[in-house]
């Protein structure tokens, strides 16, 4: 049997990989990101470095001002807040209605049995399995707009993740235990307590972020899992 292998463009590939960095944490909030630099690194024509940092600034992992040099993006107390009310808003509408028919994704299931399994593991190990989890319910709807919308935020989402588990800021059995809760009250059709319980799990990990980036943390930092 012939394989099969995804074939990229070389923009797509340089947008990916400096995604990567940015994610990882390699490239740090605020580092310069050149055209020349880019295209020096990836051996290709300065349109092509040009063309993959103006990806990442809509994704906005990167800002760039008029005639300045893009930087990787830092993260504000109100950035985080925004990111994570904005994706708790879809996805707590989304739990009710998978809810409504007790539908569970087994991807969420396969992704959730993941994150269960690196509890013992670099709390980063845990981002791309959790953003898996998210994805899934969302994915599940089988709405292409839903899908679209919550794809807007999906960069800025994992930005967050990454932050927030590179400072070791939630333990990895806190959440996978609430993610095992959420897919047994959708189970359960309680599609009611599956979004109150997202907004006490996205909740504690927006306010622990911000509380990070230099701001005041909100009562949700310290609320007790009612697990």
């Amino acid at each position: 049997m012939v394989a099969r292998i995804a074939i990229v463009s070389v923009i797509d590939a340089v947008t990916e990989d400096l995604r990567r960095r940015v994610l990882s944490g390699e490239l740090t909030p605020d580092t310069a990101l050149g055209e020349v630099e880019i295209a020096e690194t990836y051996d290709v024509a300065r349109p092509t470095a040009k063309a993959a940092i103006e990806n990442l600034v809509r994704e906005r992992l990167l800002e760039r001002r008029a005639h300045k040099t893009a930087r990787v993006v830092r993260l504000t107390p109100d950035d985080a807040r925004d990111v994570y009310r904005t994706r708790a808003v879809i996805e707590a509408q989304v739990l009710r209605l998978l809810a409504a028919e007790r539908r569970v994704p087994p991807a969420a299931r396969q992704a959730n049995r993941e994150i269960a399994a690196l509890v013992d593991a670099s709390p980063r190990d845990i981002v791309d399995p959790d953003m898996r989890f998210h994805r899934s319910l969302v994915d599940a709807l089988g709405s292409s707009r839903t899908s679209g919308i919550y794809d807007s935020l999906a960069s800025e989402v994992v930005f967050c993740m990454s932050q927030v588990q590179g400072a070791s800021l939630l333990p990895t059995e806190l959440i996978a235990a609430e993610h095992e809760r959420i897919l047994e009250l959708i189970e359960a059709g309680d599609g009611d307590a599956a979004a109150d319980l997202l907004t006490v799990h996205v909740g504690r990990a927006r306010e622990r972020l911000a509380e990070r980036l230099g701001g005041v943390a909100g009562p949700e930092a310290t609320t007790p899992s009612t697990l």
